[in-house]
């Protein structure tokens, strides 16, 4: 059997999270492990059977052995990162976003193309199987000419300030998994982004620059219509729904919860709450995003999550920060159609 040989630069949440899921796969082998501070990862390292762990990413990358990398660092070493294992012939898998600048996430891209590796962005939540399955309905026609799309994410507490501070902001960070998912489920490009924040629920947040509470309205080039909310806090867990409507019906997907029993009593009626966070709600999701990488490095198949698709969920991004900032829409180009 055949195996691919990766490398891993970033042991943080993500970074781990990616380790765990990988070994799940036989055919790879997580070779190495890079990060700034390692003392605290040798006994982890040695856990999980990783042979090499350095301060340095370019050892990976200078390593013959290893085909594949996954970027898992802080993002504003995205774009230069991304270069440099392109120009080395590594296969790379990169987590959202790609850079905080178009300019830089293009030449990245640009080298990428060059090179002829493989490129996928960290989008998790299209491999999540009620988001597909919506995706699909809309694509087979069952709903009709799409004409509304509300999608709602909110988290159960904020990040630390100190996240906050290099974020890239809440639309950024947050929302560019919504952005993804719009475009994804849509099936058409943005052409109009309009967007309102506050701070309503921790004003450190306010004082960092940033907003933790957001309502995001999209135009789609099909003609369709897009709203997004967004909050830092609900305190009844992670909350995460999509419903898309049009003129044949409409589709909707709601809370994963941890069982789906319902309790019906003379006082109330009761469910469990959603799953408390994005590591227990994309579980498999994150399973088989890495899994769809390992399969398209070893048998040459088409990442169906590509650096074009960080760009544009990345340009609707920063639309977005503009509208908030100047109080007015902002158009978008219109790029090439998805696939």
């Amino acid at each position: 059997m055949e195996t691919l040989t990766i490398g891993i630069i970033g042991a943080g949440r993500i970074g781990r999270l990616h380790v765990d899921n990988l070994k799940k796969i036989s055919q790879i082998r997580i070779k190495s492990v890079s990060d700034l501070v390692i003392d605290h990862l040798k006994s982890w390292a040695k856990e999980k059977q990783i042979e090499v762990l350095t301060k340095d990413y370019r050892e990976l990358l200078d390593d013959p052995e290893i085909e594949a990398v996954f970027i898992c660092s802080p993002t504003d070493t995205h774009a230069a990162i991304i270069k440099e294992a392109a120009a080395a012939g590594k296969h790379i898998f990169c987590e959202k976003p790609i850079s905080f600048s178009v300019g830089e996430t293009e030449e990245a891209l640009e080298a990428v193309e060059k090179a002829g590796v493989k490129l996928q962005i960290g989008f998790n939540r299209r491999f999540d199987l009620n988001l597909r399955k919506i995706r699909n309905i809309v694509q087979d026609g069952k709903i009709g000419q799409p004409h509304i799309l509300r999608i709602t994410s909110r988290d159960p507490q904020p990040p630390s300030i100190e996240y906050v501070q290099s974020s890239g902001g809440l639309f950024m960070d947050m929302t560019i998994h919504d952005f993804d998912m719009a475009r994804y489920v849509m099936g058409s490009e943005v052409v109009e982004v309009s967007a309102a924040g506050a701070v309503l629920v921790d004003p450190e947040i306010g004082d960092a620059g940033d907003i933790d509470t957001a309502i995001v309205t999209l135009k789609f080039a099909n003609g369709a219509l897009g709203v997004i909310d967004n909050s830092r806090r609900a305190v009844y867990g992670y909350d995460q729904r999509l419903e898309i409507f049009g003129d044949k019906g409409a589709a909707l997907a709601d809370n994963n919860r941890p069982t789906n029993v319902e309790v019906y009593t003379a006082e109330s009626v009761t469910k469990d709450k959603p799953l408390y966070f994005f590591l227990e709600r994309y579980t498999q999701a994150y399973i088989a995003e890495v899994s769809e990488f390992v399969t398209a490095c070893l048998d040459n198949t088409e990442i169906s999550c590509t650096g074009f698709d960080g760009l544009q969920a990345q340009k609707i991004a920063q639309a977005a920060k503009e509208s908030l900032e100047t109080g007015a829409p902002v158009k978008l180009m219109q790029e090439s159609p998805i696939n």
